[in-house]
């Protein structure tokens, strides 16, 4: 994935475009919620940043790559 996870406060110039947070869960097991900023290339849909997102969880944490999606959110990065 070509994001990154900011996890500090910073201006909306050093953000990415969209703001986007998840939650996915081993049930019984483990639950995550995790948040940044991303900027999709030209032409991205909704689900092309889903995927980036799950694979991006996927590749840093390896036990969370057949975790349930519970809660999924991809909003513009504006007021």
């Amino acid at each position: 994935m070509t994001s990154q996870t900011q996890t500090q406060t910073q201006t909306g110039q050093q953000q990415g475009t969209h703001h986007w947070v998840i939650t996915v869960e081993l049930p019984g097991r483990a639950m995550e919620t995790l948040y940044g900023t991303f900027t999709p290339p030209a032409g991205a849909t909704r689900h092309d940043v889903f995927l980036a997102i799950k694979n991006d969880i996927a590749q840093q944490s390896p036990q969370m790559a057949r975790a349930n999606v519970v809660f999924f959110a991809l909003e513009p990065n504006q007021l």
